[in-house]
């Protein structure tokens, strides 16, 4: 038997217990890769991070759904930053690299604050949305804006627009037919549905993320969402992002009871994307093996 003396679960997007989206963090030598998927099975979050060493970065940072491995996950690298932070493995105000399946991942850690780089994605406008999508969510005709295209990413998430966040409050999937659709070849994985109407004034979209595809039925709060949403904005003609500086602040979570609050900034001069946050350790304990 082995014991994993490292394992957290880790609260990110938040600064308040019990909200934002936890990830389970485990730092790990000699873990195959079916052994940290029988892990994130076992613990059940929407992803566990594994941390190890690496000869390409500073570490490397490999994420699992329940279900599988994926290429990119932002809420558990921003708990795998506060991970490293509180254990003292890093310290404050520096950079920081993962080697991941999407490249090498630069972050910054300053005071309380997390933020991470995020590959810039390609978009298509997606054409004929399947009517029987809009029944699984519950979702009616006229909360659409037919001006609005529907967007689809290269990672094959489909980003929808609804003109209120009430029509957002209402979605009510049914996942084992939005589980169907998604295997049926249709060109769309995960969803992503997003208003401008915001719960709080001073933030600038509100979105709700579905992947029962991957194992997560909901998502709370998720960064490899939120990051891409601020260029689906300005594809879709809604916003215009004419200051490099600037950082919008999209919300989440807040339907299914863990709202979580993102940073997002894009420096077209870059081509740099990156999402920011606060995180917050829940628990800490043994894993045996």
């Amino acid at each position: 038997m082995k014991i994993l003396n490292d394992f957290y679960q880790i609260n990110a997007f938040t600064k308040d217990r019990f909200n934002g989206n936890p990830a389970a963090v485990v730092l790990c030598e000699e873990l195959q890769s079916d052994m940290m998927r029988k892990i994130a099975k076992q613990i059940n979050l929407s992803e566990t991070a594994f941390i190890s060493k690496s000869k390409k970065a500073d570490f490397k940072l490999k994420w699992f759904t329940p279900a599988i491995e994926v290429e990119l996950c932002g809420h558990a690298t921003i708990a795998s930053l506060h991970y490293l932070r509180e254990r003292k493995i890093i310290e404050n105000k520096c950079k920081v690299s993962f080697d991941t399946l999407s490249g090498i991942i630069e972050c910054e850690v300053d005071d309380d604050k997390y933020f991470m780089q995020l590959p810039v994605p390609q978009f298509d406008e997606y054409k004929n949305l399947p009517d029987e999508l809009l029944k699984i969510l519950n979702l009616s005709q006229t909360s659409l804006d037919e001006k609005i295209p529907f967007i689809l990413q290269n990672n094959s998430n489909l980003f929808i627009y609804v003109k209120t966040i009430e029509a957002v409050k209402n979605i009510t999937p049914d996942y084992k037919a939005l589980l169907r659709l998604c295997n049926e070849n249709r060109g769309f994985t995960e969803l992503t549905v997003y208003t401008l109407e915001t719960i709080e004034n001073d933030n600038d979209a509100h979105l709700r993320f579905f992947a029962p595809y991957y194992g997560i039925d909901e998502d709370p709060v998720t960064g490899s969402v939120n990051g891409p949403l601020l260029l689906v904005l300005q594809e879709a003609g809604l916003i215009d992002i004419k200051d490099d500086g600037k950082t919008f602040k999209f919300e989440q979570g807040d339907f299914i009871g863990k709202p979580g609050r993102i940073g997002i900034n894009y420096s077209s001069s870059k081509k740099a994307l990156v999402i920011s946050g606060n995180a917050i350790t829940m628990m800490k304990g043994e894993f045996y093996i």
